[in-house]
């Protein structure tokens, strides 16, 4: 196993030292580390600068951070690191400029109920990250009896008004991206895909499913300029979707939503009503081991508060936790790049203790899949979050070097094995 960088090396860089060109398997892991974040990022930046939102600063970043995991460039694990840290911060304002424009664009959001499932007569699919798209969708589809269900991390859509008030706009199909396969068979209808997430279609859609701009299925039909009458038509033509109301959900939770709250949630920590407050998202996955994110929403106390968002919610979204102090337990923040939102509930709520976001009764665990998801945990490590449980693996590329390195200095644990027992374990810390 060479380091990727030369062939000099030989089989010296699979040990914790370095090899002659000065690589060792710590810095070759962080620099993945920073590649992805990167990655993760440039969605969120694009997402923003498709509506009008640019950051000259964070552009110049990523030209740098780019160039300084080039060949025979950078060896030293210090600066390597302070990079990542750095990625961490720059997301942070992508993020801040992409939550202000998704208000600008589409309106203030607000708690809503979100019928799940399809009407009768002709229908779209929408899925992905992006609104603009489905702005231009429901456009496309105004005076025709075409219409259009969100799926997968779409769902958010319906909290901003100027996209839950379009007549167009019926519901919310499916669950998380893993599941299309044998969701987008049973949708009679065209499906438009935004951003990633998207697998390999089966036979029976896959003449029906459709790319926007850079995202692409095998022989795949793609719409680089937003013009989507040709799904409509297709809509149009193809078989309806059949009366299938599955039930009613409650999304809406934005960070500005729950600040309207913030003095009640203030008084009832206060008055010792809510014992713990729980973000658990991230990105969802197929593989074994995260039925421990389930587990763990289920065994929250019945005083605890549960935050979610990203495609991590469909783990945990299927239970009923209830009301408390007049609040759903469950609280769907939105989409991955709502983690903005989530850090700006957090601090707002240590400025009221006055204490660090540390001290709080606050437990993050963090599901992992994608980039965006790297690039969402170095923005935390950039705010000097601690004690957060990620999993259920960590990265493969975080070589055990950098795995210590989290666990000493962040806190960092897997999330994975007993949940109730984990659960325990944060209330007896923080009683």
């Amino acid at each position: 196993m060479f380091c990727n960088q030369c062939e000099q090396c030989g089989p010296v860089c699979t040990t914790s030292g370095p090899g002659i060109c000065g690589k060792n398997p710590d810095i070759q892991a962080l620099q993945e580390t920073l590649l992805y974040g990167l990655k993760g990022m440039a969605a969120y930046a694009c997402h923003a600068r498709r509506l009008g939102a640019h950051s000259e600063e964070v552009s110049a970043f990523i030209e740098e951070a780019l160039f300084a995991t080039m060949t025979n460039v950078n060896f030293d694990l210090k600066s390597t690191l302070a990079l990542c840290l750095k990625c961490g911060e720059m997301n942070l304002k992508v993020m801040e400029l992409l939550d202000g424009a998704h208000v600008k664009t589409f309106g203030q959001p607000a708690i809503t109920q979100v019928v799940e499932g399809t009407r009768a007569g002709p229908g779209i699919l929408v899925t992905g990250h992006d609104l603009l798209d489905l702005q231009d969708l429901l456009k496309a589809c105004e005076g025709t009896p075409v219409k259009v269900y969100t799926h997968g991390e779409m769902l958010p859509a319906h909290m901003y008004p100027k996209l839950r008030n379009h007549p167009n706009l019926a519901g919310h199909y499916g669950d998380a991206w893993q599941k299309q396969r044998w969701e987008f068979d049973a949708f009679p209808g065209p499906i438009l895909a935004t951003t990633n997430c998207i697998t390999i279609p089966k036979e029976s859609y896959k003449d029906r499913l459709f790319g926007a701009r850079v995202v692409s299925a095998p022989e795949g039909a793609v719409i680089c300029d937003g013009d989507y009458r040709q799904l409509v038509a297709l809509a149009q033509k193809l078989p309806p979707c059949k009366e299938a109301v599955v039930k009613t959900s409650t999304i809406g939770f934005h960070h500005s939503v729950i600040g309207q709250h913030l003095p009640a949630i203030v008084d009832g920590v206060k008055a010792g009503k809510i014992s713990h407050f729980f973000l658990i998202g991230g990105c969802d996955g197929a593989e074994p081991g995260r039925n421990y994110f389930s587990d763990y929403a289920k065994a929250a106390p019945a005083d605890s508060f549960i935050l979610t968002l990203g495609c991590g919610k469909y783990r945990i979204r299927g239970h009923d936790y209830g009301t408390h102090l007049g609040f759903p337990r469950l609280m769907d923040m939105g989409q991955c790049n709502d983690a903005y939102g989530a850090i700006k509930v957090a601090a707002a709520l240590a400025g009221e203790f006055k204490c660090s976001v540390n001290d709080l009764p606050l437990t993050l665990v963090i599901s992992w899949f994608e980039q965006k998801a790297v690039a969402v945990f170095l923005t935390l490590l950039h705010l000097g979050v601690k004690n957060i449980a990620v999993g259920p693996n960590p990265p493969a590329f975080f070589t055990p070097g950098v795995l210590d390195f989290l666990v000493k200095n962040y806190g960092i644990s897997v999330a994975a094995g007993d949940a109730k027992a984990d659960i325990a374990k944060v209330l007896k810390k923080s009683a």
